[in-house]
């Protein structure tokens, strides 16, 4: 029996000493794991979030070229608008019998092809008589009385304004009605009679 004793004491119990190191290689594993898709969690967030910016970029960079085209289109429309105002001005004041038919049939072609032009570019005329005088579409430069019109109405242009695409490209210069001076009547009345 001693002997027996003596190797089952030199023996320890079997089924746990196999235990442990499966188990420690295991947690090890696990361990890892979880890391390994903690980082991909977050370089996943981190792909994400680049791409978005990304996105961002690109969105902001197409705005950016769209505002600037517009701005340098607009720039270029409102230096022609002068030259097309003096076009317009100077066909107005040319008798019809003052030059030869079809010069006078020429330049008008002209002009209507500068209005196409402008159609196409989305620019059309503000149409501002008869309407109330708006400080952020109209100039006003000159006020007359006017009894026959609402006060702060339109009644006349010295120059026309322009949008483009809904978005002011030039003010209307206009003259703006107000009603007569009633009190200077009265006083010029009173003074005829005495």
């Amino acid at each position: 029996m001693n002997i027996e004793n003596q190797q089952s004491e030199d023996q320890p119990d079997q089924p746990d000493q196999p235990d442990q190191p499966d188990q420690n290689v295991a947690d090890l594993q696990k361990e890892h794991l979880e890391e390994a898709l903690r980082e991909k969690d977050q370089f996943r967030a981190m792909a994400q979030r680049s791409q978005a910016d990304l996105d961002n970029y690109k969105k902001r960079v197409a705005e950016e070229m769209t505002e600037l085209k517009n701005s340098a289109t607009s720039r270029l429309l409102l230096k022609l608008l002068s030259i097309i105002d003096d076009l317009n001005r100077a066909v107005s004041m040319i008798p019809d019998d003052a030059v030869v038919p079809g010069w006078l049939e020429g330049i008008k072609l002209v002009q209507r092809n500068i209005d196409h032009i402008l159609e196409t570019e989305g620019v059309t005329k503000i149409e501002a008589i008869g309407r109330q005088f708006e400080p952020w579409e109209f100039e006003a430069v000159q006020y007359q009385e006017a009894s026959n019109s609402d006060d702060g109405s339109i009644i006349g242009v010295v120059r026309d304004g322009y949008k483009q695409h809904d978005k002011l490209l030039r003010a209307a210069q206009v003259i703006v009605a107000k009603k007569p001076d009633t009190t200077v009547e009265s006083k010029t009345t009173e003074e005829e009679f005495e």
